[in-house]
């Protein structure tokens, strides 16, 4: 990836990390698999056929697409005597009613008080505070992300999706499914796209017409739905079935819905009422179904950052990020390499699973503990680098090992935080966009929303 040190912003905020650290009163454990997230009105397509991405682009930088839950009610225990460590809420602190909150949504939205009901309603069910940081902290990438609408439409999304499916069907079906079955099955789709249901209302012309993500995806669910219907490709059914995949499922380019654009994947590993994936996808996008998942993946994971735009390049780029980011950084003070800031400790598969290949950090990990002698075994390296995308990496070994030697070598306190160095392109896309620009903006529109609510009396 390229670095841009203008689009860099480095949290050197030096201090102590506290011993215990909270974010809200109640608070569940929760790491997401894909870990990126981008505004469906400023980037206006997610045809995705890639694994890892939220968006039609490729982060230069792969990152994890792990899954880990823990109960709400284990963690609202364990955090319950945690204070006041977050960088928003104190005990103490006032919180919002839903007609305070209306306040606080930008006034040229639509239905302010059912948006700021749901948004009370949500964070009340999760246990979040509704205290002016928080508040705004979710007002804010909803905003960026639809500007709340639950279901905006989209300029220009048929004719992309159009497009799309023209160019590079048969490459993105043998990348999910392999050369033979992906062949075979791109075959099959582009002829139902061409003759279905009828050769004067075809799949492709109807494709042209659709100017939301919601009408995309339904499309595609029922051309995937004919297919199995109509076309018996017993080889390719059967693969399927035997790894427990919905292949249309799997093929479904749609993979970010809703007003706050979460991953299909982290909605399902996080369902909040049963039914099948047809009706989970049909929930996220009503309105309170986009907030509560949206709201869930921002909020709902413990991190000591002083300032929400980290918050915000997490929300963009992955959990965690920002924390390993600067992690990564203070490596690279340890060592002669020049190592990548993108928040990535270890390199994934596209199911999400660690390879075995080692990243650049932990090569470098094991050269500096060799060349200072820090006694760490590449097992136990590993093993720690693999709690990454949680909390606990701060109590690792080797995270202890790192802000140790920072001290010692360069004189200077360890820092927690700093903008990851993640760039985002795409074929579609005018210019590189970056996390720093991302949470940037949502932080404009935080700050925007804090003054909005200045004066407000609660």
């Amino acid at each position: 990836m390229q670095q841009n040190s203008a689009n860099k912003i480095v949290a050197q905020q030096h201090r102590q990390r506290p011993k215990t650290c909270c974010i809200f009163k109640k608070d569940t454990r929760l790491v997401h698999p894909f870990a990126s997230s981008h505004s469906i009105l400023h980037l206006p397509l997610r045809l995705i056929f890639s694994e890892h991405a939220f968006y039609d682009m490729k982060k230069t930088f792969a990152y994890s697409a792990r899954v880990k839950t823990i109960s709400v009610l284990a963690l609202s225990i364990s955090l319950a005597a945690c204070g006041n460590g977050s960088w928003w809420s104190k005990n103490d602190e006032p919180t919002l009613n839903a007609e305070q909150i209306r306040k606080a949504i930008p006034p040229r939205v639509q239905n302010r008080s059912s948006w700021a009901q749901d948004i009370y309603d949500i964070t009340d069910q999760l246990g979040i505070p509704q205290t002016k940081q928080n508040i705004c902290s979710i007002v804010a990438v909803i905003d960026q992300e639809s500007n709340f609408v639950a279901d905006p439409q989209v300029p220009g999304l048929g004719e992309k999706a159009v497009k799309e499916v023209q160019t590079r069907l048969d490459e993105k079906f043998k990348e999910k499914l392999g050369d033979g079955i992906g062949g075979t099955m791109a075959g099959y789709f582009e002829e139902v796209l061409k003759t279905q249901p009828s050769p004067d209302n075809n799949y492709l012309s109807q494709m042209r017409k659709v100017t939301t993500e919601r009408q995309l995806d339904e499309l595609y669910r029922e051309i995937f739905d004919y297919m199995s219907k109509h076309y018996h490709v017993s080889a390719l059914t059967g693969a399927a079935k035997l790894v427990g995949q919905d292949i249309g499922e799997k093929m479904n380019p749609i993979t970010t819905l809703g007003s706050m654009q979460v991953h299909i994947g982290y909605a399902k590993a996080h369902k909040r009422q049963g039914g099948s994936i047809a009706e989970l996808r049909s929930d996220m996008y009503t309105q309170y179904g986009g907030m509560y998942y949206g709201i869930h993946r921002l909020m709902m994971y413990p991190a000591d950052y002083d300032k929400p735009i980290y918050r915000f390049a997490d929300y963009n780029s992955g959990r965690y990020s920002s924390r390993n980011a600067a992690f990564q950084s203070m490596l690279n003070d340890l060592t002669e390499a020049e190592l990548s800031l993108d928040g990535d400790l270890l390199l994934y598969d596209k199911d999400g699973s660690p390879r075995s290949a080692k990243s650049e950090s932990e090569r470098e990990l094991l050269k500096v503990f060799s060349a200072n002698n820090v006694i760490l075994t590449p097992r136990q390296i590993r093993a720690d680098l693999k709690k990454e995308k949680d909390q606990d990496f701060e109590d690792t070994a080797t995270y202890r090992a790192v802000t140790k030697l920072y001290k010692e070598k360069t004189g200077k306190e360890p820092f927690y935080a700093m903008m990851p160095e993640v760039v985002i392109s795409g074929p579609k896309l005018s210019r590189e966009y970056n996390t720093n620009w991302f949470a940037s903006r949502v932080n404009g529109r935080y700050q925007t929303c804090m003054n909005r609510i200045k004066h407000l009396k609660i």
